[in-house]
């Protein structure tokens, strides 16, 4: 009896997604890639240049104001380290529910105010998968990243 309550124990957290395990992993893996100094910027500059040639629409659309045409340019490698602060924090908030719900709250109202859809988050969500995994490479966990960055993706891009 013991061990098929462990068994449904186990299957009912691997079912949820994005459970603690995954979220500490991806919290780990985030800290290897994300690194320090230009890493991020090289981070930055590769994820950004996968979201704006798959929806170069969006350059106009939405970066006009920080130069989203020149991605080396100095006001665009701010918007990036602005934009990577915010999603940093997020990741640092993946073992602390309420909170990280609160920030996804956050960053929902901002990006509603934009009019950012939902269909570009799922765009960046991918494209940082790649850079990640690009970064990291063999120890980079696929299902944890699909899992907790949907949560945030839904969080952030729920009713836009």
């Amino acid at each position: 009896m013991f061990k098929l309550l462990l068994c449904l124990a186990v299957l009912v957290v691997t079912c949820q997604g994005c459970n603690l395990m995954q979220r500490l992993k991806v919290k780990q893996q985030w800290t290897e890639a994300y690194g320090f100094g230009a890493n991020r910027f090289a981070i930055g500059t590769a994820l950004w240049r996968s979201i704006f040639k798959q929806r170069p629409e969006s350059i106009d659309k939405f970066f006009e104001r920080v130069n989203g045409r020149d991605i080396s340019s100095p006001s665009f490698q701010a918007h990036i380290a602005r934009i990577f602060g915010g999603f940093d924090m997020t990741i640092s908030l993946l073992d602390d529910v309420p909170t990280l719900n609160a920030q996804l709250n956050h960053l929902n109202g901002q990006h509603k105010a934009m009019g950012i859809s939902a269909d570009y988050f799922d765009v960046f969500r991918k494209s940082l998968m790649l850079v990640v995994e690009s970064t990291i490479e063999s120890c980079y966990d696929n299902d944890a990243w699909d899992s907790c960055t949907g949560v945030i993706s839904k969080g952030i891009g729920a009713g836009v």
